[in-house]
């Protein structure tokens, strides 16, 4: 299983290559759609991991408060 340093490193890795694409005027489109999929995929995964991991954190003898504050950014994030 991957820690999320490596996930990360994946991601900043799928970006570069994006970069790179970017910067290639004969580039094949497809490829950079195929790799923007994926970088947004693999982000996307990150998250839901990150979140879940933290939400055990902040939920286990929080405050009432933070409890309120942590629920309204986790709407903001799922309706984005």
């Amino acid at each position: 299983m991957k820690t999320n340093e490596q996930r990360i490193n994946i991601i900043i890795g799928q970006l570069e290559a994006i970069k790179k694409m970017l910067t290639k005027k004969d580039e094949d489109c497809t490829k950079l759609f195929i790799q923007l999929k994926a970088t947004k995929s693999a982000l996307a995964s990150l998250m839901k991991k990150i979140i879940s991991e933290e939400l055990k954190k902040c939920f286990t003898g929080g405050k009432h408060k933070k409890q309120e504050k942590i629920q309204k950014i986790i709407k903001e994030l799922i309706n984005n």
